[in-house]
């Protein structure tokens, strides 16, 4: 008798769970227009939205690390001495390659780029490419061609004119940096679109990039010199100034052979070309995406009006 009134709730209650999925299920097919109709228009706003996306192109470069050679054998000698000095006889490596790289982020550098091209127009006022005439066509509503006049609509109290910040944040939109853990090798990417601009930018970035750590490098050697020749003045021992004279030697080298070296932080091993696939949109992916969300959400109103229904 108590097996049986054990066995009694369980069995009314499993029935109960069987009703109200029947009962589920039967709301679902009430509502199904809802969730047709919704899901059809989540489809077209997701076709209508994904053809006016315009199309993105990458170009890539893989470079190399040009200073991953060892100091050579006095500077290695001497290092330590030159440490206590005050003087980086430098070295590459691993440092050389990430004070690179690190550059190559900067704010510094990519404003000082973006400056020297005149970039900021068509990175920031780019709307679409023209394939027929391999142009850049500038939204009107940014900037205005004729009057070469920037119109775009801002904050109150905000020049229309992009600042060097606004410039620095669009132009790491479109760059891309990674580097191999297992060869070293760094890959430098620029999505943009227009192919060609991708292009021509990843070009500019190695050489101005080569120019910039070189002319850096560059001054430090002259500071070196310059400093060790003025030490060279001040002591009068024989051993110093004798080690002075092939750290001066060392930095001379240096200085001479940075000066005929043109790929001075990274060398070119896959240079970029003008890319013929697009990388952008994922136009399917967003289709699909709208109508999963689009019956989703049907479904979800189907199934609150039904809890609201059955709860009166």
């Amino acid at each position: 008798m108590n097996d049986q009134n054990l066995v009694a709730p369980q069995y009314l209650q499993h029935h109960d769970d069987e009703i109200d999925l029947k009962e589920l299920f039967i709301a679902l097919w009430k509502g199904k227009w809802i969730i047709i109709l919704l899901t059809a228009v989540f489809a077209v706003g997701g076709v209508l939205y994904a053809l006016s996306i315009p199309n993105t192109y990458k170009a890539e470069a893989v470079l190399a690390s040009a200073n991953d050679s060892k100091t050579s054998g006095i500077a290695s000698q001497l290092g330590g001495l030159a440490s206590l000095a005050g003087i980086n006889l430098g070295g590459g490596g691993s440092d050389g390659k990430a004070i690179a790289l690190a550059t190559l982020q900067s704010r510094q550098f990519l404003n000082a780029f973006v400056n020297k091209y005149d970039l900021l127009v068509p990175l920031v006022a780019g709307e679409k490419w023209d394939p027929a005439q391999d142009r850049l066509l500038i939204n009107p509503e940014m900037y205005d061609e004729q009057q070469q006049k920037w119109v775009r609509e801002v904050p109150p109290g905000k020049s229309p004119q992009p600042t060097d910040w606004d410039a620095y944040k669009e132009f790491k939109k479109i760059l891309a940096v990674s580097e191999s853990k297992d060869t070293g090798l760094v890959t430098l990417s620029i999505t943009h679109l227009s192919p060609s601009i991708a292009k021509q930018w990843v070009d500019q970035l190695v050489i101005d990039l080569n120019a910039w750590i070189k002319n850096n490098s560059l001054n430090d050697t002259r500071r070196n010199i310059s400093y060790l020749e003025t030490q060279i003045e001040k002591t009068n021992i024989a051993d110093m100034q004798s080690v002075f004279y092939q750290l001066i030697e060392e930095q001379t080298k240096n200085l001479m052979l940075a000066e005929v070296q043109d790929e001075f932080a990274f060398k070119i091993i896959d240079p970029a070309v003008v890319p013929e696939e697009k990388v952008g949109p994922k136009r399917a992916l967003i289709c699909v995406l709208a109508v999963l969300l689009g019956g989703m959400l049907g479904t979800a109103i189907v199934l609150i009006r039904y809890a609201f229904a059955k709860k009166d």
